[in-house]
């Protein structure tokens, strides 16, 4: 199923549950308010959801049900306990590392990278991306997540998936011009990220069918940029660090509790003929090939579409699409996409 959250007069809108299609929708208010409050007693929650998504498939009419327009959705969810996000695809680690003359350490090939990053105010999927300046190197990162539910503390690899209740497409905005100066100090992530972006849905792995291997998903993740491809990376290919391996790595020596948002990094094959999904990788590119990068950061006035379709070329969890601001400034409206909301 999938599943959304309507901005209301609240932080964390309404749960809603939304057709396969992405062109029927229902407020589930006699299943749960928020979407938290499901994940909370998914038990009781997830058949009664699943009812009404079922019902959604079947272009119902009626008061209940509209055609959601994805520019009043928050982040499916819109604030979460916990957002951790990897570096899964080594890929994109080794490729930025070359190219400031870097090698890959024994350490990062066998543990993936993580860090705990900001998760009380995600962005929706058409906010915009609001930066106080173009200096600050703005970039994006096209990613999955999964939503999980109640992980205990060491759990076992093989029973790590079982704990994955939704999956859902994210633009980890970064300042590439902050990150050195934040690493140098020691610690993480602060002022180097933005607001993290993710799309209209969720979606329940059983939805992805043959794409979902308990693992990975095995589908393209589509990036462009001012109506330009960036790349078309599959997420299911070279994944170094499966969902799996990074939910074992975040409950070694803790619980998370349900609605952790685990990303898995930022996409990325070795093949550059895929593309990238982010600025960076492809500035690492140019620098090793030609000696300089020559791409720039995202400038006020661009705009960054992600998305993920499926065999058929259904979109799976509608459209990230979102116009870089500075901050203060209101973004024009995005353009609905065709099939996507």
């Amino acid at each position: 199923m999938k599943l959304g959250s309507l901005k209301n007069d609240t932080r964390d809108g309404a749960l809603c549950v939304v057709a396969r299609d992405l062109r029927r929708a229902t407020i589930a208010y006699d299943v749960a308010p928020t979407l938290q409050a499901a994940l909370d007693d998914w038990d009781y929650a997830a058949p009664r959801l699943q009812d009404l998504y079922e019902a959604a498939n079947r272009a119902p009419e009626g008061s209940r049900w509209f055609e959601p327009d994805f520019a009043q959705f928050h982040a499916p969810l819109p604030r979460a306990f916990q957002w951790l996000d990897a570096s899964g695809y080594l890929a994109h680690v080794e490729r930025v590392r070359r190219a400031r003359g870097a090698e890959l350490t024994k350490e990062l090939r066998e543990e993936p990278l993580m860090y705990q990053g900001g998760s009380d105010a995600f962005l929706g999927p058409r906010d915009p991306i609001a930066v106080e300046s173009e200096d600050w190197g703005i970039d994006l990162e096209a990613e999955l997540a999964a939503i999980l539910g109640d992980v205990p503390p060491g759990v076992k690899r093989e029973r790590a998936a079982e704990h994955v209740r939704l999956l859902v497409l994210a633009n980890d905005v970064t300042l590439r011009n902050l990150v050195p100066h934040e690493l140098a100090k020691g610690f993480g992530f602060v002022q180097s990220k933005a607001q993290t972006a993710f799309s209209p849905v969720a979606v329940t792995p059983d939805e992805l069918g043959d794409a979902w291997d308990g693992r990975k998903v095995h589908l393209p993740v589509t990036v462009h940029v001012n109506g330009t491809l960036l790349g078309q990376p599959n997420a299911g290919v070279d994944m170094t660090f499966d969902f799996p391996r990074l939910i074992v790595h975040a409950a070694r020596t803790r619980a998370l509790g349900a609605g952790t948002v685990l990303g898995a990094g930022t996409v990325s094959n070795k093949d550059a003929k895929a593309g990238v999904c982010c600025i960076a990788e492809q500035r690492a590119l140019e620098t090793v090939a030609r000696g300089e990068a020559a791409t720039p950061f995202l400038r006020f006035g661009d705009r960054v579409e992600i998305e993920v379709r499926d065999a058929e070329g259904r979109s799976v969890f509608g459209a990230i699409d979102q116009e870089v601001v500075r901050a203060g400034h209101r973004a024009a409206a995005a353009e609905p996409a065709a099939a996507a909301g």
